[in-house]
């Protein structure tokens, strides 16, 4: 018996590595439309086209769900380690903004055949309330699994992880962050408005 549990685990843990190197995003100052403010590099990456989506979410594409992933990625050139308590919002061309949707809330939307426009006037700028379901079609371990969770970003490195929206690409749209401080002194840094590009 103890036996099995051992060859599980390791099955498991060969699983997760094997996925690991099949999404594994690069530096921002790699991604088209970074900006640098501070010696911080941040890029925000919207996943739209089932092919994007692959190699992060496989075959599901959440877009067809109304729900858009984008990828935020942070390079630290500031020579000290940064805390982060990351928020971000979604910033469409009209100026409205929209809050993120945790990805342990996001499993649990049943989804919608096609997204809302949030810049369509009768909308307030909050997202939809929709139904939560055990097994929707959104309910994949990647959902949340790969939402940006880093706490802590050391001198030198990067860090990555999706947002999730409850809206559409559309171009001109943005990406308001907030949260990042310098982890020793505890001040913190202006906020980054960063252009969505589609790579």
């Amino acid at each position: 018996m103890r036996r099995v549990a051992v060859m599980v685990l390791l099955s498991i843990t060969a699983a997760l590595a094997i996925d690991k190197d099949r999404f594994s995003p690069g530096k921002a100052s790699s991604y088209k439309g970074a900006q640098t403010l501070d010696k911080i590099t941040i890029a925000t990456v919207p996943f739209v086209t089932d092919e994007e989506n692959r190699p992060a979410f496989e075959k599901l594409n959440p877009n067809k769900h109304g729900v858009l992933p984008v990828l935020v990625v942070l390079d630290n050139g500031t020579g000290k380690a940064l805390r982060l308590n990351l928020k971000a919002e979604f910033v469409n061309a009209s100026g409205q903004h929209i809050n993120a949707t945790p990805g342990d809330d996001v499993i649990y939307l049943e989804g919608i055949k096609k997204p809302p426009k949030i810049y369509d006037p009768s909308i307030t700028g909050l997202p939809l309330p929709r139904k939560r379901v055990k097994k929707g079609p959104l309910n994949i371990w990647q959902i949340p699994g790969r939402q940006f969770a880093a706490k802590l970003l050391p001198a030198g490195e990067s860090v990555s992880g999706f947002f999730y929206f409850q809206a559409d690409y559309e171009p001109g749209t943005r990406i308001y962050l907030t949260g990042i401080q310098d982890a020793a002194s505890g001040q913190d840094y202006f906020y980054f408005e960063v252009p969505m590009q589609m790579q």
